[in-house]
């Protein structure tokens, strides 16, 4: 007999509601909750691959260890024996530093990571920490929290209920928000477009976002703060500017408008290919508009200048009075995990860069971490810090960042090297053991991260549709035995007893003396559902063990959990300032002296023959999502897109050479008027082609890697973003 199961999908940052039918150990049918709070039934390809995900055969299901440079399948308890015996002895030789962490974008759709690798990281003491956030979005967190006081008080479009979007490298209808969490842009844009709406996308491409809006403005590639530059100058200048209630809660009003002062857009208007007059429009019009917002994501974080972009969009907001306001730029209010709804309102310590550096370049951390840019010549270069050992927790940099082949050859040469991951990809491959974790299917869902960007407040939660294989632990299990391990504790742990010391210890920071009645209160649960008990009760719209009996709790949002209820909705968002700010002034910051010396920096630089940026597919967020078959069917996808006049010049045929200052390709060569000229686009996570590798079918069409490239060295001095967009690149045929 077929049964329903709810659930939330885990492979992007869309987090929709699914129905997923099931009869006996099968999965029937995948599809869009209708009665979700969030989704409302929308669905795309990601959700219904689920099902290979969970029926892959070449997703590991048991423990790896490389003997004679093979992998061999073992037991848990011989995996970890292993790590203790190779693992320890070079982290209490060489220090914490010489075991560095990386942690993937996959990890950020699993609370078991999530919430339980901050522990990893303390336990092993290192300061060699890792993410793909210098991959992709550390810019604009980076800007929150200089701004804002908070590295995740990240202003959304309001868009159902905005008047005027712009979009700057960003590509919602692929991606359903980034930085922006927005199931079923799509419809949205469509429902805004018929109230009178007008969007109006900046992109080098003419991508599907921009195919359906309002206006198509192709910038020229890395031109982006000579763009928004300008259209800060002329609000400035034009007396354009609409503080409104803003006006009590900002500082630095005078020099953000001497920074900008010297970008009018009639000398910004050659750097990035956008003319003056339209420069000036554009500023007219999202001063005009009764409800507008900015909106800048991938294309404008990956360049030199990502933090100045990222700054500069939420400059423009909060000149215009769109920040903060109904219909324009606003921010969540998320349940639980949100450190910017907890503390005392209105104002905090704020944040703190670069309190150590990277011992090779010198490269700054930021929020806690270092660029992964960096991890291969800390692996290389000899001295006190060398990585040499490497834990990597659903990663792999081998794909996803410049220099990958460099990357591989320095893993290759490590002392020790652990993968937590459910496949042996390009980066895992040259781990000594892998641990690998559950199915989606198999696990319990709740986004921490997601609705701290969700275009409306929410609370949901999925549990697990089968039963984990005997014998397996669920990941949060497996970061505490090694917890365990870096403490001294050994390989005969009880896990039941970290996981009581570690919510203790949890519970202590903020309870005081009634650590033990809260621990009590929240006995019903285990694992993370303790942690998402406690988060959800001490959060804003909480029951606070009690104090609030209308407020809301795990056993709460579980119950509303249902296919026929799909969650809890917390409401449209609202205005938050000056709530949410956690700057030690209590003021929104609009002049972070570091970003101010840095725009100093952009000018207008000499156009390059062509210039290589990157893009996205809806059916290929990640480079795991590659071997799953409902994704990889169809035409191929890893190809150079260019524009047919530029193939013509050059005589391209099938394939052409792409050369950069730091290495070549060879790409399949696919025509395209939605190119600039000048312009070509290649898309990250392919070159499955490498020896070791166990995907099956991402092998069949292994594609390029687009990394390979770039070159590690470049990157945005103030946040260590990798610079990834805007490449200059030779092109001929092949």
């Amino acid at each position: 007999m077929p049964e329903s199961h709810y659930r939330i999908c885990p492979l992007c940052e869309a987090c929709c509601g699914l129905e997923v039918k099931t009869e006996g150990a099968k999965v029937i049918s995948i599809r869009g909750a209708d009665n979700d709070v969030f989704s409302h039934g929308y669905l795309c390809p990601k959700g219904v691959s689920l099902k290979d995900l969970h029926e892959d055969p070449d997703r590991l299901r048991t423990p790896l260890i490389k003997r004679d440079g093979k992998f061999v399948p073992a037991s848990w308890d011989e995996a970890f024996a292993e790590i203790e015996k190779r693992l320890l002895p070079i982290w209490r030789e060489h220090g914490p530093d010489s075991v560095a962490l990386t942690i993937g974008n996959p990890a950020a759709h699993k609370v078991s990571l999530l919430a339980y690798t901050p522990r990893l990281v303390r336990a092993l003491g290192t300061r060699n920490a890792f993410s793909a956030s210098t991959l992709d979005q550390m810019p604009k967190q980076l800007s929150a929290g200089l701004m804002f006081g908070h590295w995740l008080s990240i202003p959304l479009p309001d868009i159902e209920r905005c008047d005027y979007l712009l979009i700057l490298g960003g590509n919602p209808m692929i991606s359903n928000g980034s930085l922006w969490t927005v199931p079923d842009y799509r419809g949205k844009a469509k429902a805004m477009r018929a109230r009178g709406g007008r969007i109006v996308v900046v992109d080098p491409r003419r991508s599907e976002t921009a195919a359906a809006a309002d206006e198509h403005l192709a910038i020229r590639p890395g031109g982006d703060a000579l763009l928004l530059a300008g259209i800060a100058h002329t609000l400035f200048d034009e007396g354009l500017l609409k503080l409104g209630r803003l006006a009590d809660h900002i500082n630095g009003l005078d020099e953000a408008r001497a920074a900008v002062q010297p970008f009018a857009p009639e000398m910004t208007a050659a750097g990035c290919g956008i003319p003056a007059e339209v420069q000036r429009r554009i500023a007219r019009e999202i001063a005009s508009a009764p409800r507008a917002a900015v909106y800048g994501r991938i294309g404008t974080c990956t360049t030199r200048f990502g933090t100045v972009n990222s700054w500069l969009v939420d400059l423009i907001n909060a000149l215009t009075g769109n920040l903060d306001r109904e219909g324009g730029a606003m921010f969540a209010k998320a349940a639980a995990f949100a450190s910017n709804t907890q503390g005392k309102p209105g104002s905090g310590k704020g944040i703190t860069t670069g309190r150590r550096k990277s011992r090779v370049s010198g490269a700054p951390e930021v929020f806690g971490e270092l660029p992964i840019t960096v991890m291969a010549e800390e692996m290389e270069t000899a001295g006190e810090g060398q990585i040499k050992a490497l834990i990597s927790i659903a990663s792999n940099p081998v794909l996803s960042a410049p220099g990958g082949p460099r990357i591989a050859k320095a893993l290759e040469k490590l002392d020790f090297m652990l993968s937590l991951d459910i496949y042996v990809n390009e980066t895992s491959r040259h781990a000594d053991v892998i641990l690998p974790g559950l199915s989606p299917l198999e696990d319990l869902h709740f986004d921490v991260a997601f609705p701290q960007l969700s275009h409306r407040n929410h609370a949901r939660f999925s549990g697990p549709v089968f039963d984990a294989p005997a014998g397996t632990p669920q990941e949060w299990q497996t970061i505490l035995r090694l917890c365990a391990l870096l403490e001294g504790r050994g390989l005969d742990v009880d896990v039941a007893q970290l996981d009581d010391d570690a919510i203790e210890s949890d519970v202590k920071r903020f309870a005081g003396d009634q650590t033990p009645a809260v621990l009590a209160a929240l006995q019903p649960w285990r694992g993370p559902e303790r942690l998402i008990d406690l988060q959800l009760r001490v959060g804003p719209y909480g029951d606070q063990f009690g104090r609030k009996p209308d407020g809301i709790n795990l056993a709460k949002v579980k119950a509303a959990s249902t296919v026929e209820r799909g969650g809890i909705d917390l409401g449209a968002l609202t205005a938050r300032i000056p709530e949410i700010l956690r700057t030690p002034s209590g003021r929104i910051e609009l002049a972070p002296p570091s970003v101010l010396a840095d725009l100093t920096s952009v000018r207008t630089e000499p156009a390059p023959e062509f210039s290589l940026i990157g893009r996205r597919d809806t059916r290929s967020g990640n480079s795991w999502m590659h071997n799953l078959p409902v994704l990889a069917k169809g035409p191929d996808r890893c190809t150079l897109l260019v524009n047919p006049g530029d193939a013509d010049r050059l005589g391209l045929a099938e394939f052409a050479r792409i050369k950069s200052a730091v290495g070549e390709l060879i790409a399949r060569v696919e025509r395209s008027a939605d190119m600039s000229p000048g312009v070509v686009s290649l898309p990250h996570g392919w070159g499955h082609d490498l020896d070791g590798v166990q995907l099956g079918v991402a092998r069949e069409r292994p594609g390029v890697n687009m990394n390979e490239l770039l070159d590690d060295a470049a990157r945005d001095p103030l946040s260590g973003n990798a610079v990834l967009s805007g490449i200059a690149v030779e092109i001929a045929p092949a």
